[in-house]
């Protein structure tokens, strides 16, 4: 059907709304980039943009339009979050404004699959565009794509688009006008019946839709009442729809059941029919086509067995790059940081403010900035494999193991967000159609690596084994045996809750494999500074505010009792009385190195005294099982409010346990040298394995806890999660240290 709207007038301009609509993967947030000049973020999964992202798009004619990015979502069936906005930004439902048009991105390489979608978004008779991403490859695969056929078939026009060869920007434009301009609704122009008896519930069920969601709208109320009947397998869906509608939706579901019917089947199965009955009319395959050079590499890198091996031995090279590769940078800020302590240090002289600055700020700070190289290598690897297409695969592979524990192949998404930070890969669950689902995947979130181990483990293994060592690979290798070691921990603690507390059967994974691509360099690089970024702002803010913090609780009280320090100082007149008795030529250095010990002796002595001193002496007998002494008791309190504080709080102790001048020694290589007062090696290899095995499990972060309770509605999920996570780090730190030490480890 054709109607004919009238010229816009000027005030029209401003307030004229485009959505920007498609599949994940389709290309969609690259050319609403391209349009807008915006930088949304690019990723090859689904769940990457779940809010709604807006834009200004010049038209050749009619000026500045706002574009509104529509959420990536398979279709319009209200399961996850990105559906429930998505159907909310194109149909104009409460809160969301109605577009004037939208343009429905498909990419050209799985029309089959896109096609779906964009029939669901044309039942909402919007004027509409249809652009074609992804032309090029399928040409190449010796296919084309007949334009003109599908456009006469949907009734819409259909516009080439490559992006970066900037080819169909302007053409896609005017299309857009031309509709706005001329009316043009979408219309089956070929025959699209429905099933009698699917065709009489969807009436039934549009008469239940509230009249302020459709605005007297028959057409925008039989869409509704299709989604609605798709999402109701469960009276009380949260699909987001209005309570009535999705009971009127179920009584119909119900009733069909009864009758034998399969609702699903027939509603999905009459829009497939349709798209598989023409689809040879619209791509045509030249003669001799074979394989596209993605799925000849798919053969091996989707491969249960070698595709596994392909994944773990290039995620161990890439951690070996962190070590190697970011070594001489982490070096330079060492050196930068005791050069500025150093120069503080001397301009200002002994005192509180000095210890403040130095002790307190630069070298707690410092202490954590210095591993900013290895994050920054670390999201750059994120960044070319998610570019290149190689994360798709990678989540293909991760869901055979998935499914076996209880996980939704969606799950997947946030996990591998888990990796960068876990409060967005807890956000990220909105994803997920199921509360359960959604409550599971947030319950083993903090389980995976996130980058605020990574200085800690960094820390630790350097302390360890380091660089230029006699075993070049071990230091990559027990960094990729952590990450290992977190994925099969969240995987063992899914397969757990989902067989107890949060039962239920999954559906199935809906996955696009991209094509593999060269890299976006700009792409990737904004993605490495971005994601860099959240932890300086974080070094400058939280992580110092902490790190100030616990230089307080280590600082004060500044004065020890008399008695004690009484007993100091009468060490010190013993030993200067025992010097002016043998005036020989090594006597002065003889006082000298007396004097500095019974310096170190007070500084210790103060250290256990302080607040921190107190916090982590009560700690102690909790900790000392897992070859846990009361210092990194110290730091361990520090890291629940950032895993990050541990290496500053570290910095801190042993800046403060010793003599202040030496702020050129790199804090690895103070840990290798802590001693007790019996001699012993404070980190010794059994040590540094239990405590990189309870940073891995302990749920220390107070963002993580407040984003749970958040996304699950109240205090008992995230108590939960902060509970079974610290018991879990110290059993099994606790059988790391005594069973090494069965073993004989040192």
């Amino acid at each position: 059907m054709t109607t004919t709207s009238p010229p816009a007038r000027r005030s029209d301009r401003a307030a004229l709304r485009i959505a920007l609509a498609g599949n994940p993967n389709a290309g969609k947030t690259t050319l609403f980039n391209r349009l807008t000049g915006s930088s949304a973020k690019v990723a090859n999964h689904p769940g990457i943009t779940v809010d709604i992202e807006e834009g200004r798009w010049a038209l050749p004619a009619r000026g500045v339009a706002t574009l509104v990015d529509v959420p990536g979502a398979y279709s319009l069936s209200a399961h996850s979050s990105e559906e429930r906005v998505a159907i909310a930004a194109i149909a104009g439902l409460p809160p969301c404004q109605r577009p004037n048009a939208v343009v429905v991105v498909a990419d050209a390489t799985e029309l089959a699959r896109h096609l779906y979608l964009v029939l669901q978004i044309l039942e909402l008779d919007l004027p509409s565009v249809l652009a074609l991403t992804m032309v090029d490859r399928l040409e190449r695969g010796g296919q084309d794509v007949d334009t003109d056929a599908l456009s006469q078939a949907l009734g819409v026009p259909v516009v080439r688009v490559c992006v970066h060869r900037d080819r169909g920007i302007l053409e896609l434009g005017r299309a857009i006008e031309s509709v706005l301009a001329e009316g043009w609704r979408p219309a089956h122009r070929d025959p699209f019946p429905e099933p009698a008896p699917l065709h009489a519930d969807v009436e039934a069920i549009a008469a239940a839709v509230p009249p302020d969601w459709h605005a007297q709208d028959p057409v925008r109320a039989r869409a509704l009442a299709r989604w609605a009947l798709l999402t109701s397998d469960e009276p009380d869906a949260t699909s987001g729809l209005p309570p009535q509608l999705i009971a009127a939706a179920h009584a119909r579901r119900t009733a069909a059941h009864a009758a034998g019917r399969d609702v699903d089947a027939e509603m999905i199965g009459a829009r497939y029919a349709w798209i598989d009955e023409r689809l040879r009319r619209f791509v045509r395959t030249a003669p001799g086509a074979g394989r596209t050079r993605s799925e000849r590499v798919d053969d091996l890198l989707l491969h249960p067995v070698a595709g596994f091996t392909i994944f773990a031995a290039l995620m161990t090279l890439v951690f070996q790059a962190l070590f190697v590769g970011a070594d001489p940078f982490i070096g330079w800020i060492e050196d930068g940081v005791a050069a500025l302590a150093a120069s503080v240090s001397g301009w200002l002289g002994d005192g509180l403010l000095r210890d403040f600055l130095v002790g307190g700020v630069i070298e707690g700070v410092g202490a954590v900035l210095v591993f900013l190289p290895q994050i920054l290598l670390m999201f750059l690897f994120l960044g070319l494999l998610e570019d290149t297409g190689y994360m798709a695969r990678i989540v293909f592979l991760m869901d055979r193991v998935m499914k076996s524990v209880g996980l939704h192949g969606r799950a997947f998404v946030p996990l591998m967000s888990g990796f960068a930070c876990a409060v967005p890969a807890i956000l990220a669950t909105r994803t997920m159609e199921r509360r359960r689902d959604r409550l599971l995947t947030m319950l083993v979130v903090p389980l995976m690596t996130c980058s605020a181990r990574l200085p800690v483990y960094g820390l630790l293994i350097a302390a360890l084994y380091p660089i230029g060592s006699e075993r070049p690979l071990t230091q990559g290798l027990l960094m990729a045996a952590m990450y290992v070691f977190s994925v099969v921990v969240a995987l063992a603690a899914a397969a757990v809750f989902g067989r107890t507390l949060l039962r239920g059967k999954q559906p199935p994974l809906v996955q696009q494999m991209p094509p593999y691509r060269l890299p976006n360099i700009g792409t990737v690089w904004k993605g490495m500074l971005r994601r860099a970024g959240v932890f300086v702002r974080e070094a400058g803010t939280v992580i110092l505010l902490c790190t100030i913090g616990m230089w307080a609780l280590l600082s004060f009280p500044r004065e020890l009792a008399p008695p004690v320090r009484g007993a100091f100082d009468a060490q010190r007149a013993e030993a200067r009385a025992q010097a002016a008795e043998d005036p020989s030529d090594t006597t002065e250095a003889r006082l000298v190195a007396r004097l500095g010990a019974i310096d170190a002796e007070e500084e210790g002595a103060r250290l256990r005294a302080s607040w921190a001193g107190r916090l982590g002496h009560t700690l102690e007998p909790a900790i000392a099982p897992l070859g846990f002494d009361w210092e990194i008791g110290v730091g361990l309190i520090g890291a629940f409010a950032a895993r990050e504080v541990f290496v500053s709080t570290m910095a801190i102790v042993y800046g403060l346990d010793g003599d202040q001048d030496e702020t050129s020694v790199p804090l690895r290589v103070k840990l290798r040298e802590q001693r007790r007062p019996d001699g012993t090696r404070v980190f010794t290899p059994r040590t540094i394995l239990s405590l990189l095995v309870f940073f891995a499990l302990a749920c220390q972060c107070l963002s993580t806890l407040a984003a749970a309770r958040r996304e699950s509605g109240g205090y008992a999920w995230p108590l939960f999660m902060f509970g079974y996570m610290t018991v879990l780090a110290w059993v099994t730190s606790f059988v790391t240290y005594q069973g090494l030490g069965l073993l004989g480890v040192d």
